[in-house]
């Protein structure tokens, strides 16, 4: 038994020096081929590294692509010193360039004070009117009270063209009241309108005027907007995402078009508006938009009250005018 476990003792001890002394051999022959191929492993090990990088790089690029195109940047706001157009009037300019997505603003304080949309507002009636089948351009008449009013092309019965181009108070205080209530604000909050507030429905706040036929919300009352968000109504009107038929639109647009009388280069669309306080004029409106090679120019004037100087919504439409013609020009 004893010699046995000598025996075994040996046997594993030979195992033992052979297994040490084929790894030396191994270990030999290896660091003789890591000798002998160090300068091609050292090129493959920088071609790795490479490879790394680029790969690295275009997984930095791709991300950084799909960050730009998830993220909507706001448009820019830049201010102008249009003040030779306004030759001393109180008031601001508004204008937004598409292809750009830039806002171009004189005054921008006044820009974004809310007030009266007064006749402005006929636009955002005929809209809501035309696209739910209250107003039909071919079947548009309304027949004339007989009531004698200070604008004498109001004195005859008038259809929907004529109403708006003459900005006819009582052809759309019938058109709102067809309207109805829950409807105009209901709309009024899907444009996003100034402070969307219908509450004076008859226009009772306005202490120019207590004949009925001749009032409402939106003529220096519960109603108001900034010439800024004037801006903004218009594009989402007429703009590519709009969401009214281009039906409504085009219907729009032909009682808008500036005639050619009034020398433009290019397509404006739009519709004055004014109110007074006390028998003073305190709100004289052009806002719409014009049509360039570019894209849409989507713009507002409004005039404030300037005591000593004649303030009128004629006047705030000769300003739009030149400014967008001169704006599309440049």
């Amino acid at each position: 038994m004893r010699k046995k476990n000598n025996y075994f003792k040996a046997a594993y001890w030979i195992f033992i020096c052979a297994f040490i002394l084929t790894g030396c051999s191994i270990n030999h022959g290896a660091e003789e081929r890591i000798s002998v191929e160090d300068g091609k492993e050292e090129q493959v090990e920088e071609k790795i590294e490479e490879a790394e990088i680029e790969s690295s790089n275009d997984f930095i690029e791709t991300d950084t692509e799909d960050s730009t195109e998830s993220i909507v940047m706001e448009p820019e706001i830049v201010d102008a010193d249009w003040s030779e157009y306004f030759n001393g009037l109180n008031g601001t300019a508004v204008i937004y360039d598409t292809s750009n997505r830039r806002y171009t603003i004189y005054n921008r304080n006044l820009a974004v004070t809310r007030s009266s949309p007064c006749s402005t507002f006929k636009i955002i009636s005929s809209l809501i009117a035309l696209e739910n089948g209250i107003l039909e351009p071919e079947d548009s008449t309304r027949e004339w009270s007989g009531e004698i009013f200070w604008n004498e092309d109001w004195n005859k019965d008038i259809d929907f063209s004529e109403a708006f181009r003459t900005s006819c108070v009582w052809y759309y205080r019938q058109v709102i009241d067809d309207i109805g209530k829950d409807m105009m604000q209901k709309e009024l909050e899907k444009l996003q309108y100034g402070n969307c507030d219908i509450s004076d429905w008859e226009g009772r706040l306005n202490t120019n005027n207590n004949n009925r036929a001749l009032t409402g919300f939106w003529i220096e009352s519960s109603l108001m907007i900034s010439p800024k968000e004037q801006v903004e109504v218009m594009e989402r009107i007429f703009g590519d995402n709009s969401e009214y038929s281009e039906e409504t639109q085009n219907e729009l647009k032909q009682v808008m078009l500036v005639s050619e009388q009034e020398q433009t280069d290019i397509p404006i669309y739009g519709k004055t508006g004014m109110g007074k306080a006390d028998g003073i004029v305190v709100d004289a409106w052009f806002t719409g938009f014009a049509e360039s090679t570019t894209g849409n120019i989507y713009f507002c004037v409004r005039l404030g009250r300037t005591d000593g100087m004649n303030v009128s919504s004629t006047l705030a439409k000769e300003i739009a005018i030149m400014l967008v013609s001169n704006y599309c020009v440049q």
